[in-house]
């Protein structure tokens, strides 16, 4: 699966849920529908999560000469639709990584405001409780021991000041990174240090056993 699949088709089937039958097709064509004009724009914004899931994709693809593994757009097992962005596997097989997309208005700084991530003063922080809860989620579906599951989220478009925040969330015990994509990869290649290919393969395979690619 590639990086942003899913999100652009279901952007794109909404369009198309819109336009469905004939008096449908024609009010969209005579601008009429109001249905259709908001399919029109959620495909429009889902268009653009998916090209900046690709370019966070382009920008982890070197992790992989050097022993990491690295998926994209996975499904979370159980109930819901919720699906990860990208995933990675260390190349010592002890850590994933949990990684989540963002692209934030470019204009305004995102920062911690008494504690909890915001772009501006906009609070953004249900987005950090997300990841963070997703990565709960997986660590339980991968159920190996001794793995540590890192939450991060990077950030395009809005300067992160310093470059990177320590977030917290309630359904994590740890912090929660919120990077700029210039921190993204060193922050990734510097810890945890070592390889492991053989535990690494292996824990590359659960991962793509529990955390399936996203096909809803």
């Amino acid at each position: 699966m590639s990086a942003g699949g899913s999100a652009l088709r279901w952007g794109q089937e909404r369009r198309r849920a819109a336009r469905r039958g004939p008096w449908r097709w024609l009010l969209a064509r005579l601008g009429l529908s109001a249905s259709a004009r908001r399919a029109d724009a959620l495909a429009a914004r889902t268009a653009l999560g998916a090209e900046w899931e690709q370019y966070t994709a382009r920008m982890l693809s070197p992790l992989e000469a050097v022993g990491w593994r690295v998926l994209h757009d996975r499904r979370l097992p159980g109930r819901g639709t919720a699906n990860l962005d990208h995933v990675l596997v260390s190349p010592c097989g002890t850590a994933v990584v949990v990684l989540d997309t963002k692209r934030w208005d470019r204009s305004r700084t995102t920062s911690l405001i008494r504690g909890r991530v915001c772009v501006g003063a906009e609070d953004r922080h249900r987005q950090v409780e997300a990841v963070a809860r997703y990565a709960a989620r997986a660590a339980e579906a991968i159920g190996v021991p001794g793995v540590v599951v890192w939450p991060l989220l990077v950030v395009h478009g809005s300067w992160v000041a310093g470059g990177r925040l320590e977030a917290r969330a309630a359904a994590w015990d740890g912090p929660v990174w919120v990077l700029g994509p210039d921190f993204l990869v060193p922050t990734l290649a510097k810890a945890p240090a070592g390889r492991d290919p053989v535990r690494a393969g292996r824990l590359a395979r659960r991962v793509d056993e529990v955390l399936r690619p996203y096909a809803g």
